[in-house]
């Protein structure tokens, strides 16, 4: 059952980040594909109708993990405090800067909440980034069970490291290209006219470059963590997550040549998701692993709720879930088809 909850929660984490994840993506290419303050307002169009609802996945996976896992948001809650309180600050901005931005009708208003929107969705590419690779680093977690970290220790991988180091950033710098290609992709999918045909090229572009990018943080992930081969070998539901990977390639590679927008965002969707999912595989049973000594780290078994706990969950969760799926449904096709600069002038807001 222990397993089945890990992987309930990882779904949670992993469906946040790949719909989340484009918006970032949109966020960081705001002034780049819009010139105008029109085309402006028309990437934000794009996803302002959805952007709350992909963030109660957010909070479904907190309130998920508190409840199944709650020695591990203990820990890592304590451990992470400053990361979490920048990542909470940059959701606080980037929201803010979608929902007012827009209310006055002042140039000099509108460029500093885009601003905003800008540089928030930047860090938050960055962080999650960064969070990614201190998971698959792991974290200073000694024999008491807890553990704090500095920004920046002395940058290597062992004993007790901070939040950024050679491979974090690493792992944030691949995260920022990702997410930007994701972002790029829907907005080819969502927009028209300049703000599409410049997202187009974009996209090519952005994930030309993510490509070696991705394989570069493999080959560090295996000096890091030298057992993670053997480990994802060993689980089956990581070959699961790596079939995915591959045939999400090819989707979304096709995609883009053909020029077939729905195909190649699908694809990209699916790639984001099989790579999450295939760390999350690969690194169970472990839940937090430290970087100190292999025995200190915190495997799911100790960081799970008892067997009541567990077994009503399972209860209440489906039913929030069909809520939750039954409103994606809605949602989306609510405001489906491609955001016009006519339609942007009238706006989201």
């Amino acid at each position: 059952m222990i397993a089945t909850w890990y992987a309930i929660v990882s779904f949670m984490l992993i469906a946040y980040i790949v719909l989340d994840g484009r918006n970032f993506g949109a966020g960081m290419l705001h002034w780049l594909v819009a010139r105008t303050p029109e085309e402006r307002r028309q990437v934000v169009a794009a996803i302002g109708p959805l952007w709350p609802w992909h963030e109660v996945w957010l909070v479904g996976f907190g309130g998920t993990l508190m409840a199944i896992f709650p020695k591990l948001l203990s820990v890592s809650f304590a451990g992470y405090y400053l990361a979490l309180m920048l990542i909470l600050w940059c959701l606080l901005l980037r929201a803010m800067a979608l929902e007012v931005g827009g209310h006055i009708n002042d140039r000099l208003w509108q460029q500093f909440w885009d601003f905003v929107f800008v540089v928030s969705s930047f860090l938050l590419a960055v962080l999650f980034g960064a969070a990614a690779g201190n998971a698959a680093r792991g974290v200073p977690l000694d024999q008491s069970g807890a553990f704090s970290m500095a920004f920046f220790t002395d940058f290597n991988v062992r004993g007790y490291v901070g939040l950024l180091d050679w491979y974090t950033v690493s792992m944030a710098v691949c995260a920022v290209f990702l997410l930007a290609a994701h972002g790029a992709t829907y907005l080819t999918l969502k927009t028209e006219g300049p703000v599409h045909n410049r997202s187009s090229v974009l996209c090519r572009r952005l994930w030309r470059a993510t490509a070696p990018l991705l394989i570069m943080v493999f080959i560090e992930t295996l000096f890091v963590r030298p057992h993670v081969f053997r480990e994802g070998i060993a689980n089956p539901l990581s070959w699961v997550g790596l079939i995915v990977v591959i045939v999400s390639v090819r989707t979304l590679v096709s995609g883009i040549r053909r020029y077939q927008e729905m195909r190649a965002f699908i694809g990209a969707n699916f790639l984001i998701a099989g790579l999450l999912a295939t760390g999350s595989a690969t690194f169970y049973p472990v839940v937090l692993l430290s970087s100190i000594a292999p025995q200190y780290s915190l495997r799911a078994e100790q960081a799970a709720s008892g067997p009541n706990t567990l077994a009503s969950a399972l209860f209440w969760w489906p039913g929030a879930f069909v809520m939750a799926a039954s409103y994606f449904v809605f949602i989306s096709r609510r405001y489906s088809g491609k955001v016009s600069l006519k339609r942007d002038t009238q706006g989201y807001y």
